[in-house]
């Protein structure tokens, strides 16, 4: 089939490749979707419920100020995992995990780094594809950074790993499966404003 120089404005669910679901091919998991109603009503509901009780308690606790509603939040969440009976299991979901990775009829299993990954930076990070020029050197948001490793007119994969407190961001440089280098650059210098982190 001939490359067309359109682009495709409609992507299925499935070709669609944001951020999470590449984390997610990285860790070897494969991501279901629920399509039906009835699936997606039962991802939704525990969100509902718990929104509808974050407002109601943060209204009698008359909060006011975002850091006050997210310890409400905090301790809502500590009650319906470890407290609560849920309402369809009729177990208190802590307990219910448990037992499951017990019996092992957990779907959960142990996090490892899977090669090519040197690290869990690779893979829990933001990622931005970005052409090598002829002076191999890339640019991401008018800032131009040099990766002499990198291949000419390839194309590489920065994985920024943003640090708040140091105010550095680490770019750690991809081609194919081949770590090229890491640099640290300021957060301010990166602009990252599109990022909350």
């Amino acid at each position: 089939m001939p490359v067309s120089n359109w682009r495709n404005h409609h992507k299925f669910t499935d070709e669609a490749d944001p951020q999470w679901k590449q984390v997610l091919n990285d860790c070897g998991v494969k991501g279901k979707y629920a399509l039906s109603p009835q699936a997606k009503g039962k991802i939704e509901r525990p969100y509902r419920w718990i929104q509808d009780r974050l407002v109601r308690a943060c209204y009698r606790e008359r909060v006011s100020d975002i850091k006050k509603a997210q310890l409400v939040l905090n301790s809502l969440i500590q009650k319906y995992n470890y407290q609560w009976i849920h309402s369809t299991t009729g177990e208190i979901p802590y307990i219910r995990f448990q037992r499951a990775l017990k019996e092992n009829k957990s779907l959960f299993r142990e996090f490892r780094i899977r090669p090519p990954y040197k690290s869990i930076k690779d893979i829990f990070c933001l990622r931005a594809d970005r052409m090598v020029n002829s002076y191999r050197k890339v640019s991401i948001n008018n800032l131009e950074l040099r990766v002499p490793s990198a291949p000419l007119h390839e194309r590489i994969q920065l994985r920024l790993i943003p640090d708040k407190e140091s105010g550095l961001t680490e770019i750690r440089f991809w081609h194919e499966d081949d770590l090229l280098g890491t640099k640290k650059v300021k957060n301010s210098d990166l602009n990252l404003v599109q990022f909350n982190f």
